[in-house]
């Protein structure tokens, strides 16, 4: 509304001029920017489901450099002769590493350690790798995996293994280590996806590798003498532990089909009181 002041001109009232200048919000607001296409590729390689196909696409990537280069060559050629003490340890062991995560077999890699190094050395050389290895396939599990692999545990052995690693990680690992029946790389990544922690992973690792490796990395520089009592002890070490761990595994077994019996399921009748029994009662 207009007000007349004394000067006889017109001005607008408070309420008018408030109304006046009274701009819509959706106005003022300048509309967000669409994401790019760099944004739009950025998010999709970083959604679970790309990240575990480029854990696929690493392990397949491992597993044919394996095929090329032939790790397994080094029981038969040697090690090259222009690396000694050391740096042989050193490339020794990242080798060893990166052919766990290959999925390499770990005997075949503990008795190459053994022949090339000696006892004493080859044992560490393996054990480091062994960690090494194990912490790398447990990372890119972790980091690649995990998010799109854990809405898949449906299961019921999926979601016991689960639990038993997420609760109970540090001995269910060090007895997974101590019993060879689970592979190696299927341990790495089972653990990865569960919810147990790097260090208790990488200990129960690195002590529950202990017996095996020093049995095999002992058969291995003792191969040259296969009935020496050194090398016969050796092997005695690395087949009880799975005779153990097959034996264990048949219990466990057992035990488990019993706890899943159905509860409603009859029980099958007892000569007391099966049914010539009931008769001979009514008789």
């Amino acid at each position: 509304m207009l007000d007349a002041n004394r000067s006889g001109t017109a001005t607008a009232s408070p309420r008018a001029a408030a109304t006046g200048l009274a701009v819509p919000a959706a106005v003022l607001t300048p509309p967000l920017p669409r994401p790019g296409a760099v944004a739009r590729c950025r998010r999709a390689l970083g959604s679970p489901h790309a990240r575990l196909s480029l854990l696929f696409a690493l392990l397949a990537g491992a597993g044919a450099a394996v095929l090329v280069f032939e790790p397994q060559r080094l029981l038969t050629h040697g090690w090259p002769p222009q690396l000694g003490g050391l740096a042989a340890a050193v490339v020794f062991t990242l080798a060893y590493g990166l052919c766990t995560v290959a999925f390499v077999p770990r005997p075949l890699l503990n008795l190459a350690a053994g022949a090339l190094f000696g006892s004493q050395l080859g044992l560490t050389t393996a054990l480091a790798g062994t960690v090494l290895g194990a912490g790398v396939a447990f990372g890119l599990g972790r980091v690649l995996g995990q998010d799109a692999l854990r809405p898949l545990l449906r299961g019921r052995w999926l979601r016991a293994a689960d639990g038993q690693l997420s609760r109970h990680g540090f001995r269910s690992m060090l007895a997974a280590r101590l019993f060879p029946g689970v592979p190696f790389w299927a341990a790495n990544y089972c653990a990865a996806v569960s919810r147990m922690r790097w260090w208790p992973f990488l200990l129960a690792t690195a002590l529950g590798s202990i017996p095996n490796t020093a049995a095999y990395a002992v058969a291995g520089a003792r191969a040259s003498a296969p009935t020496s009592p050194a090398f016969l002890i050796a092997m005695a070490s690395i087949a009880a532990p799975a005779l153990a761990g097959a034996v264990i595994a048949w219990r466990k077994r057992h035990h488990l089909r019993s706890r899943q019996a159905p509860a409603g399921s009859a029980a099958p009748p007892s000569p007391a009181t099966g049914p010539r029994a009931r008769g001979n009662d009514r008789s």
